[in-house]
């Protein structure tokens, strides 16, 4: 038996979006809320269509919508799957540094430190939360062609990645697949704001920069499915064989 979600209720608040946005949006809801997994299939287009009340083109519409923004996955004639992410399909969608010609070069990390400590105003409010919260930050280095190319800091609140600090021993080379499989919190977009700096003490350790060398900095909030910040990242690149690519 179908449950009774008629979304006439629900849906007070949001009258003035059309209604497939509304079911999209009430999907949405309940895979953040973890009812549909990663990786899961959910159910039927007909039995979904029959328990919000809506037609089959309707509720299409709202599932294309999830499926525009990588929440879920088509199969023709299996169904529809919430989106995980795997290394490649983390690394291919979120990451922009590429070879000059445009290949990608698989990135490998060096973990330089990584500690629980209380997070600095920047880092408070690029993540929503209070200053001097407990934040995890992760300091690593990522090679690119066997050669030193991202220093990377990555800040994400300890409330929502408990014993990040210490526990896997070995932090995988994405993230983003730790965060989702470990800590049921998937990426779902991420703004970035990129700024031209030039090379100091850190960049010339760690990443065999000239000192005053023009870098690029990216800084990165990503969030999840229901538009919380969940991450701040800030990356330094050495462009000497590389650069960022984003395909508008």
């Amino acid at each position: 038996m179908n449950q009774d979600i008629s979304p006439s209720a629900e849906m007070k608040s949001a009258v003035f979006q059309p209604l497939y946005l509304q079911i999209s949006q009430l999907l949405l809801e309940r895979i953040a809320s973890g009812e549909w997994p990663a990786g899961t299939y959910i159910p039927s287009e007909a039995s979904l269509a029959e328990a919000y009340n809506v037609s089959i083109g309707t509720l299409r519409k709202a599932l294309n919508e999830l499926v525009s923004n990588n929440v879920v996955i088509r199969y023709q004639g299996k169904g529809t799957v919430v989106a995980a992410h795997d290394s490649d399909s983390a690394l291919f969608r979120f990451f922009n540094i590429l070879r000059e010609n445009g290949e990608r070069s698989l990135p490998l990390s060096r973990v330089l430190a990584r500690h629980l400590r209380a997070a600095s105003q920047e880092e408070a409010a690029a993540l929503d939360i209070a200053p001097g919260s407990k934040v995890i930050h992760i300091w690593r280095v990522r090679d690119l062609d066997g050669a030193p190319a991202i220093l990377e800091h990555v800040y994400v609140d300890a409330a929502l990645f408990p014993g990040l600090d210490r526990d896997p021993e070995i932090l995988p080379n994405t993230l983003y697949q730790l965060y989702q499989q470990k800590f049921a919190c998937t990426v779902a977009n991420a703004h970035e704001q990129i700024k031209a700096v030039n090379a100091g003490p850190d960049e010339v350790l760690h990443l065999e920069a000239e000192e005053g060398e023009a870098l690029l900095r990216v800084y990165r909030i990503a969030r999840d499915f229901q538009d919380k910040p969940v991450e701040y990242r800030v990356s330094t690149v050495l462009t000497r064989h590389h650069a960022y690519f984003n395909q508008l």
